[in-house]
Parts: structure tokens; sequence; C-alpha cells
């Protein structure tokens, strides 16, 4: 079957999207850890739930009233490109001159990156959608697997952080990686500049109160919405755990000198990889899985999911067999954050009206990666101190049972309190 052009381009533009994502996310805290920052690692990844209440709502607008998206999309990527490059460069000049990193600078300048970065995910959707619809094709059937390279981007940058080394350190170790992710920012920078035109809202269009998604707001005078965007939010706080400290654990065991030359040591970055792998096998599986146990058994599968993701990291260890502990934790990975996220928009598409739907999926998106991911980050960070950095016999496995712990407590009430909606009520 022929290719049209417009696939090719919007592949690569998914693929860059992500790239630029992966070449730090899942090693910016092996890498703070090593700069004696350790205890900031839950700020650097809260800010990226902080700047998503707000920053995709205003970029969205802007590209909906006054700049075209895809010009939009183009602005944002270039200056978190220029913001995270620059991270980079200040972080090789203090290196290079001896000195210790400064919190400080360092944050204020990935701040600003992430600030520009989050909003763009949502924008890359839009783009690619009115692409589709310019040629005519069905957006719900020639997305997701376009989407999929998008992942594919981001552990192909995984792996090139892992196993590429810049003067005799790997990336994962090193701020490089932080060079790399703004560099290919930039270029998507440039690339998105070639997408499609896509069309500015100058006549009446939304209210203010719409454009905000408030109207959306009214769904919480529904028992079951509540309850879900309640629980959206309580699962959201699980997504940034171990982006924010799982390299960093598993790099903890380099100070064993029996553990220090063990390949999930030495290539963390891989090992982690392997969740990313999972996750697009798992994408796969959702339309079954939604049809056969409806969206609360999902749901609860999904909550399950993160109880051994977490939990097998706590039981394992570099060595055999406890690796293969940390392979499985990379495994339920793809079901814990698949089966909640994607399964959880799909919830909120089916039981919404028209005229909020759109609206409906931003406050999804602000429970979970917004007010979630910043108090689960921030929570996970308390943790963290509490049990490794501050704790006088540091214990990460400590810290892995309390996450679990958590999970399982949450998905215990969310199986009492959430009404299936696949079960009719005995007066229907």
């Amino acid at each position: 079957m022929k290719i049209k052009p417009v696939t090719l381009k919007l592949i690569l533009m998914n693929f860059l999207q992500y790239a630029a994502w992966g070449a730090y996310l899942t090693s910016l805290g092996r890498y703070l850890g090593n700069a004696g920052l350790g205890p900031q690692i839950k700020w650097f990844f809260a800010m990226q739930g902080i700047v998503s209440i707000f920053m995709p709502t205003l970029m969205g607008i802007v590209a909906d009233r006054k700049i075209q998206a895809q010009k939009t999309l183009a602005l944002c990527h270039g200056l978190a490109g220029l913001f995270m490059a620059a991270a980079g460069i200040y972080c090789m000049q203090v290196t290079q001159a001896g000195a210790a990193i400064a919190f400080a600078p360092l944050f204020i300048l990935y701040s600003l990156s992430v600030a520009f970065y989050m909003p763009t995910i949502a924008i890359s959707n839009s783009v690619a959608y009115n692409a589709l619809g310019r040629e005519g094709m069905d957006p719900v059937k020639e997305f997701p697997p376009i989407r999929v390279f998008g992942t594919v981007g981001f552990i192909c940058s995984m792996l090139v952080t892992n196993f590429l080394k810049i003067g005799g350190v790997a990336m994962q170790d090193s701020f490089t990686q932080l060079i790399s992710s703004g560099a290919i920012s930039l270029i998507l920078c440039a690339y998105a500049l070639t997408m499609p035109e896509c069309p500015v809202n100058t006549g009446k269009g939304q209210s203010l109160a719409e454009a905000f998604g408030l109207k959306a707001f009214t769904l919480f005078k529904d028992y079951k919405f509540a309850v879900f965007f309640v629980f959206s939010m309580l699962l959201g706080a699980s997504l940034q755990v171990t982006n924010g400290y799982a390299n960093t654990f598993l790099g903890s065991f380099a100070s064993d000198p029996s553990l220090a030359d063990a390949f999930a040591v030495k290539n963390s970055n891989a090992l982690i990889s392997i969740s990313q792998i999972s996750e697009t096998l798992c994408i796969l599986l959702i339309p079954f899985f939604m049809k056969r146990f409806g969206i609360k058994k999902v749901m609860l599968i999904a909550m399950f999911a993160w109880v051994f993701r977490f939990g097998f990291f706590g039981l394992g260890n570099p060595a055999m067999p406890g690796v293969l502990l940390f392979i499985l934790s990379c495994i339920v990975y793809g079901v814990a954050f698949d089966f909640f996220n994607i399964s959880g928009s799909l919830y909120v598409e089916q039981n919404t009206t028209t005229d909020i739907r759109s609206s409906a999926q931003g406050v999804f998106m602000m429970m979970t990666n917004g007010l979630g991911a910043t108090i689960g980050t921030l929570a996970a960070g308390a943790v963290v101190d509490a049990t490794v950095y501050n704790a006088a016999s540091p214990s990460w496995s400590s810290a892995w049972y309390i996450f679990a712990g958590y999970a399982l407590v949450v998905a215990i009430l969310f199986w009492i309190l959430f009404p299936d909606p696949n079960k009719k009520s005995p007066a229907a």
C-alpha cells in the first residue's frame, strides 16, 4: 500500500517531537544526582506538571486565535530548544571550570524550556489532525499508527543517550543530553514550518471561558465524572515518579563494586527503554480490553500495574536473577501508562457532548499531567529525601514500597467508589 507524502511528513514530525523529550527525560535524574543536585530532582520534574496546568491552554489560544498552529509549534520548539541548549552550555562551562553546578541558573533555564515544550504535545496533535483532514483522511484511523513513531523517536533518543559517549563520558551521565534535546527541538522548529497551514479562528468562535475549558468543569456536578477526575489526579501522581528516580536509583548501585559493572547499572537508560517498547505494544491491546472489560476494570488493571511497577523496583537488584524484576517492572509499565492515559481519554471522549468534548479532554490532562503529576512528583521527592538523601541508612527499596502502597490504596478506593458504567442500576 502506498504511503501518502503527508503521512511521512507527520511520522517525522512525531519522531522529532518525542525524541527531544526522550533525550533527557529518563536520564536527567541520574545526571542531577551525580552533579550533587539529588535533593532537587523533584523540582525539575514537578515543573513539567506545573507548566502543564496553564501553558498548553495559553499557547492553544494563541494557535486558535492569533498564530497558525504550525507556526506556533515552530515558535514553541524554537524557544524550548534555545533554553534547553543554554542549560546544557551553562553546565558545560561550569564543569570545564571545575566548579559546582548551581541549582538556580540551571533550573531557570530548564523551566523556561519545558514551559514552551509541554504545549507542543497538544499543538503537534492539532497540526497532524489538520494535515490529515486536508487530505480527506480519517484522523481517528490514520493518526494512531503515526503517533506510534513518536514513541519510537523517544526510544531511539533514550538509547543514543545511553550508549553514546562524548569525551569519554556517556550522555546519560553528562550535560550533553540537554544540548542534544535542544538541538532536536531547533530542528523541529524549522521543520514545523513545512507543515500544511492551519486555520486561525478570526470569527466569534469560542468564548474566553470555553477556550479555557471552564464549561467542562460542570462535569464535576456528575458524581461519576467527579470521582473519575479525582482519581485521574491521584493516579496521575504516579506518572513522573519513575521518570524522575528510576535512572538515579539504578545508577546508585555503582557504589557497590560487585554491581558497578552490571548491565542495568552501566546501561540503565537502555533498560528503562523497555518501558517505552512495552508502551508501544500495549496501545494495540486497548480496543480489545475496553470492549471486553469496560473502563472501570481497565483503569483498575492500570492501577494494579503501577503497584507492580513500583514493587518490582523495590524487590529487584542488578544481579541475576534480581534484574529480571527490573525487566518485569518495565514490561508492566506499558499497561500502567496506556491503560490509564489512553483509556481515560477515550472514556471522556465517549461520555461528553460535542460542545464540551475538547475542553473536557483539557480537564483530564490538567488533572493528570498537571495537578496530579506536580503533586506526585513533589510527594515522591519528599519520600526519596526521607528514605535516601536525608536518611541515616539510605534505602531505595523503602521508597519504592511506599510508592507501591500508595498505588494499592488508590486502586482499592477506586474499586469501591467509582460506579461501573457498564452495570445498569436496578431501577433501570
